[in-house]
């Protein structure tokens, strides 16, 4: 039996997902012997991150009973951070199943947590995460897309503080989409850009791809069509490889 700190399979194993490979990560962290309440706890955690991703990825149903053993974790050595992150995945999983299923119904209530989140949140990385959810939540579940992007201002500044730069991708792209919308392809293509690059600096393959995706938009936006489908192939052809369906599908629609 080969002895590994287990910070360094959790950091492995957050490193597989955002690479999109969450099977292999998933297999590492069931393959560690955790024997303490405090090492159970840690990989019922990052256990619930990859099943939590994955869900939103590739529209799975694996979060509920990862979530369920954190919970029972968390019973048996409570920790208020941890409790923290909890939550917040268990918002990134009622927000995946709710955007899925078309329960729109459930947005102010989601809304409401992300917003309490925030509030709470430990540090400025976690208070942005939540601030982007609340963000993202109210976009997609409610179209209000004037509260959207204050949250989305706010993840930014909060993501900037803590110069985390998942964070701050996941902000600037929402505020590109908004730039977008409105209009103004010069501001859109600068934060799509900035995220993109920042994604693809921390290794995250899922939200690289997802960006391409919007340069994709933006090049037809700017009058590039044959550009535009020369990404969209190449995006397809990823996303065939990786598989992530709702993103091949997506470039499909663009290929033609």
């Amino acid at each position: 039996m080969v002895q590994v700190e287990m910070s360094a399979v959790v950091a492995a194993a957050g490193q597989l997902t955002l690479a999109g490979q969450w099977g292999v990560a998933r297999a590492l962290l069931e393959a560690t012997r955790a024997t303490e309440p405090e090492e159970v706890r840690t990989v019922a955690l990052a256990l619930a991150e990859v099943s939590v991703d994955e869900d939103f990825a590739r529209r799975t149903q694996t979060g509920e009973r990862s979530l369920a053993a954190l919970g029972r974790a968390l019973e048996l050595l409570p920790d208020a951070t941890v409790r923290w992150d909890a939550a917040l995945l268990e918002l990134r999983s009622g927000y995946s199943q709710a955007l899925f299923s078309g329960a729109t119904e459930r947005g102010e209530s989601l809304v409401a947590q992300a917003v309490v989140l925030r509030d709470i949140a430990p540090d400025d990385r976690r208070a942005g995460m939540a601030a982007f959810y609340a963000g993202a939540i109210a976009d997609n579940l409610l179209s209000d897309s004037d509260t959207a992007f204050l949250h989305y201002t706010e993840a930014l500044k909060l993501g900037e503080n803590a110069q985390d730069d998942l964070v701050i991708s996941l902000a600037l792209r929402h505020l590109g989409d908004h730039a977008h919308t409105a209009g103004d392809l010069q501001l859109a293509r600068a934060q799509w850009e900035r995220s993109t690059e920042l994604r693809q600096k921390i290794g995250h393959l899922l939200g690289t791809l997802a960006q391409q995706v919007l340069l994709c938009v933006l090049l037809k936006a700017e009058g590039d069509e044959a550009g535009s489908r020369a990404l969209a192939t190449e995006v397809h052809r990823w996303a065939g490889q990786a598989g992530i369906p709702f993103i091949e599908q997506q470039t499909a629609e663009m290929m033609v």
